[in-house]
């Protein structure tokens, strides 16, 4: 059966909710040029990220540090809870998400738009 395809607006850009069951989310999220992500964590979502599209700089806490890093599409990274994590664009970008259906446990450390977790 069809589903819906749900478009999220966001100050940085907009998600596209391309699938939702019990078990997994999948996500288009794009990011415009130079706007960025909250530095965030999750306590039970469990995500990989996938770029399709642009350049962004990810930041990923390890072993206590925050380390950036350059993707260009054909790359990913699998994020496990609580670790931090930030995504930018350098250009505009289309990330693929795909996570365990926790949309709501976001918690923001910094936020360039003012929101709170």
């Amino acid at each position: 059966m069809d589903q819906p395809v749900i478009r999220v607006e966001k100050p940085w850009g907009y998600e596209l909710h391309w699938a939702k069951t019990p078990q997994y989310v999948g996500k288009v999220i794009h990011i415009n040029k130079g706007h960025a992500l909250s530095l965030q964590y999750h306590t039970m979502k469990d995500e990989t990220i996938f770029v399709w599209a642009g350049k962004i700089l990810f930041e990923i806490d390890v072993n206590g540090s925050l380390v950036s890093r350059e993707m260009t599409p054909g790359q990913s990274v699998h994020v496990t809870p609580p670790t931090i994590h930030r995504m930018t664009a350098i250009e505009d970008s289309d990330v693929m998400e795909v996570s365990t259906n926790h949309l709501d446990d976001v918690v923001r450390l910094e936020d360039r738009y003012g929101r709170k977790t």
